[in-house]
Parts: structure tokens; C-alpha cells; sequence
């Protein structure tokens, strides 16, 4: 299988990606989530590094999107078979099943569903690796 979209971008979506996934604050589940300005107790200083991680997090998810949002139909719809592949929806050899599926979505539909994956990057690296693409020999991205 031939990538339409150049593995160059799958990388950097993968960069991206964990970056975001690392970012994601841990949640105490003592916590109430429906009362957030009581989550830190008037604490000024763990409430501005809240926000600094905040501001990050939204600055690599509006990155994300942006990659996804430059994608053409058929990559974006690529995009989304791979990352059903790595994460076990379709197997490598239902490809054509997968692609047509996600063609069948809008890109809206498409971005939405990639956004929501808590692991987008190990789906995307193990999609790729289904078809024995990696990111190994792509070099610093950053």
C-alpha cells in the first residue's frame, strides 16, 4: 500500500499527538467535575501552572487540527483508516474496507473521531506499522 499522504506529515501528527496526550492533567476522582472553580482551593500558583498547561495543550491540539484540516478528502479519509488499523478496527488486510468506511464520513466527522482518540499517536505508529511504515529514518521534526 502506497501512502497518499507523505509519512513526513504521519510523523508529525504522531509528535504532535503524544505531545497533547502527554499534556492531559491527571484528575483526581475525588473531584468534583462539575465544579471546577473549586478545584484549586484559591491555590493562585497550581492554578497558573494549570493555565500554562492549558495554553499548551490547546496550542498543540490547534495544531493537530490544522495538520488534519490541510489534508485532502482522500488523505484525511486515509488518516483515519491507519488509525483504525493501529488500533484494531480493521485489520491490515480489510484495508479497503477501512478507507471506504471512512469515506463514507464527512471530513468533519473524520477530524472529530481522530481529535477524540485518547491514543491517536500509538494508532497512527501502529497503522503505520501494519503496512511497514515508520517514523524512525524521518529525523527531528520539531
Amino acid at each position: 500500500m502506497d501512502l497518499l499522504t507523505p509519512l513526513e506529515t504521519y510523523c508529525r501528527l504522531v509528535i504532535r499527538a503524544r505531545e497533547m496526550e502527554a499534556q492531559v492533567p491527571a484528575q483526581d476522582p475525588d473531584d468534583d467535575p462539575d465544579n471546577v472553580d473549586d478545584l484549586n482551593d484559591g491555590d493562585e500558583e497550581e492554578s497558573q501552572s494549570l493555565s500554562v498547561l492549558s495554553d499548551e495543550m490547546n496550542s498543540v491540539e490547534e495544531e493537530i487540527q490544522a495538520l488534519l484540516d490541510d489534508l485532502a478528502d482522500d488523505q484525511l479519509a486515509e488518516c483515519l483508516a491507519l488509525a483504525w488499523v493501529g488500533i484494531g478496527t480493521f485489520d491490515s488486510s480489510e484495508w479497503e474496507d477501512a478507507c471506504a468506511e471512512a469515506n463514507d464520513m464527512s471530513p468533519d466527522d473524520r477530524i472529530d473521531e481522530l481529535m477524540n482518540m485518547g491514543t491517536l499517536a500509538a494508532n497512527l505508529e501502529s497503522g503505520l506499522a501494519a503496512f511497514d511504515y515508520n517514523c524512525d529514518d524521518v529525523g527531528q521534526l520539531d
